[in-house]
């Protein structure tokens, strides 16, 4: 049975891959990503990651899509108790911005899509720096105080001001960010490591990286002279014009057929090892995809095959 992560300071035991709920509603419909939903708790997943902007980028789709299917499977099921659900602030239509009153109105708006009493983590979504520390961190407290949160985390913000917010809930003796959500993978690591890091380890909060894949590029599909068929291709083909992404595949190769096991959990299982990262978030559109992100939590690298990639990486 797979070992649960306690996520940084607070109360919350997460699988330690977090599934990306990026995808419901936008390429992955309604029985898809029930699908894939059911797939990843039949594994032992715990712990999935949405945000009330998803999917307002597609036509036709105003924003809060991926809530509100989340929200009917775990009804559907009757599993809310047994699953972390973390969603965000700041990026709907209806509620941009992270102003007390649009952070408690965005809230009460995602909790009627997710069908529950309780969000059990609520990131700040993309810092808005006009906004002053006091009044997010004063109005994220309410949510935790009137118990329609459980815990706050942040995302997309500097180290500085991540830094400020944590030293005033200290101060004042307020709700306090327990993760931190960063842009971070084997072929992006100066969006994580120095002074976000720094912040995070020095006050005990739990990284949980997105684009853990690099948009797939770090799947190992796309290759020089092959065609994918993805939604996100041109971002992550984009890397196989680095060095670096080519030295990066060549390790992960290597590695992979060391254990026998495929490109994407190796990328994971780095990621996995890096100080302060309790899990990173990955997304399936199908079932199918799932296994070698699942993975993650049986595959244990050596300290020279951690140290290689680091390297390939550099």
């Amino acid at each position: 049975m797979t070992v649960l992560r306690a996520l940084g300071s607070s109360d919350l035991e997460v699988f330690p891959l977090a599934l990306g709920g990026n995808v419901f509603g936008w390429t992955a419909d309604e029985a898809a990503s029930f699908a894939v939903l059911d797939a990843y708790a039949a594994a032992g997943g715990n712990f999935v990651d949405t945000a009330d902007s998803y999917s307002a980028w597609v036509d036709g789709n105003s924003g809060g899509e991926s809530e509100t299917v989340l929200g009917r499977w775990l009804k559907a099921r009757g599993n809310r108790d047994d699953v972390v659900i973390a969603t965000k602030v700041s990026q709907h239509p209806e509620f941009p911005g992270l102003s007390a009153d649009n952070i408690k109105a965005a809230a009460d708006a995602s909790l009627r899509r997710l069908d529950t009493d309780r969000i059990d983590l609520y990131y700040t979504h993309f810092d808005k720096t006009e906004v002053p520390v006091e009044e997010i961190v004063g109005a994220l407290d309410e949510l935790v105080r009137a118990g329609k949160v459980r815990h706050i985390a942040a995302s997309n913000i500097s180290p500085e001001r991540l830094q400020e917010s944590l030293e005033f809930s200290d101060r004042e003796g307020l709700a306090r960010y327990v993760a931190l959500q960063p842009h971070y993978n084997l072929v992006s690591r100066d969006t994580y490591e120095g002074g976000l890091q720094d912040v995070a380890a020095r006050f005990g909060l739990a990284a949980v990286p997105y684009f853990s894949l690099a948009s797939g590029f770090l799947t190992g599909k796309y290759r020089p002279g092959t065609t994918v068929e993805s939604a996100r291709s041109a971002g992550a083909a984009k890397h196989l014009d680095t060095e670096r992404g080519r030295r990066v595949l060549t390790a992960l190769d290597e590695i992979a057929r060391a254990h026998d096991t495929q490109v994407a959990t190796v990328a994971l299982a780095w990621l996995a090892a890096q100080p302060t990262v309790a899990a990173p978030i990955a997304s399936a559109r199908t079932p199918e995809q799932l296994p070698a992100l699942l993975a993650l939590a049986d595959l244990e690298l050596t300290s020279t095959e951690i140290a290689a990639l680091t390297r390939a990486s550099a």
